[in-house]
């Protein structure tokens, strides 16, 4: 039986040497290892063998149909890596030839403002922070110095989505939650993002607008630090020509409180003012309920709207532009990817 077998292996590596097409493999495959094949053939042979010699017959069998198999599969292999080779060398490629035009995107101008004050905010040393849109009355209202019967709180109760929950109305909530990670660390912060308030939809208002706020607390902050940081922004915003004003306000999480204005020329030269942000100290009571003490840190804090932003710098008419998806406005904007 030893014999055969070995004859078996020679004559499939005679026939191997020849060409084949992958068909001829699988009946080459078929010949030998098919249920008639001459491998299947050897096992009724098995039983004229002694007990003691089966196993060894046995074992050497399975070692056959192995070899034939990784004989047949090497051979279909270089057969296929052939095919391949050859295919490649037909199908070459002009790499000189010009490619399809694609046309580029442009990033949305309020993003385009976003990305100018983290840049800003980030060479002066800030951190860039973010909290959900979906926020707890906690934080929104609570911990930015505005209990459940502040007046002030009905310009801002909006978009509930629980008893506790609502659409945030502003990125405050942001600040509160990272002094309450860092108590008692200096912080500067700016926190970019989405709004949600009630107010009505026209050329000026929207139901939901983006927010940029800021938040520094320090021993040593003082007002100076902050009227420096709103005219540096200010300048780099609109240009070097541009000056603040600052005039007293009232806002529950600041005090002193400021509405922040910024000069602009109108267009028969004469000079005036646009309101574009609210700023102040940090009010003792929000350093205190975020883990501060403020006779040891002072802060400031001011928040400004993109979208007022973006209105100044490329004089947009209608707020509602930004949110319309209309290429033939957004493709007006630079800043492609």
């Amino acid at each position: 039986m030893k014999d055969r077998i070995e004859t078996i292996i020679k004559d499939l590596k005679t026939k191997l040497k020849d060409s084949f097409e992958i068909e001829e493999l699988e009946d080459l495959r078929v010949k030998y290892l098919g249920k008639s094949g001459e491998i299947t053939k050897l096992m009724p042979l098995l039983r004229n063998l002694s007990n003691d010699e089966k196993p060894a017959m046995g074992r050497l069998i399975n070692e056959t149909k192995t070899t034939i198999e990784l004989l047949i599969k090497d051979k279909k292999d270089s057969y296929l890596a052939k095919l391949l080779k050859d295919k490649l060398a037909k199908e070459t490629i002009d790499i000189t030839a010009p490619s399809y035009k694609l046309n580029k995107g442009t990033i949305h101008p309020l993003n385009l403002v976003i990305m100018d004050l983290e840049d800003f905010f980030i060479g002066q040393g800030y951190h860039v922070a973010s909290g959900p849109e979906l926020e707890l009355d906690y934080y929104n209202f609570e911990m930015m110095n505005l209990d459940s019967n502040h007046p002030a709180r009905n310009m801002h109760d909006s978009f509930y989505v629980t008893e506790h929950e609502l659409l945030r109305t502003h990125t405050s909530p942001v600040q509160s939650r990272y002094m309450q990670k860092h108590k008692n660390k200096e912080i500067a912060i700016i926190a970019p993002g989405k709004t949600y308030r009630r107010d009505p939809d026209d050329a000026t208002h929207s139901h939901q607008f983006m927010q940029c706020e800021g938040l520094v607390i320090g021993k040593n902050i003082n007002f100076s630090h902050l009227k420096d940081t709103l005219l540096n922004m200010a300048k780099h915003l609109f240009g070097d020509d541009h000056e603040i004003r600052l005039r007293p306000s009232y806002f529950p999480f600041t005090e002193p409180s400021v509405e922040v204005d910024v000069s602009f020329k109108d267009k028969n030269g004469n000079l005036s003012y646009i309101e574009v942000l609210g700023a102040g100290m940090v009010h003792p009571n929000v350093l205190t309920m975020n883990g501060f003490d403020p006779n040891i840190y002072r802060g400031f804090a001011f928040g400004i709207g993109i979208e007022r932003i973006a209105i100044l710098k490329y004089n947009i008419d209608d707020i509602r532009q930004f949110y319309l998806n209309d290429i033939r406005f957004l493709n007006q904007f630079k800043g492609e990817f």
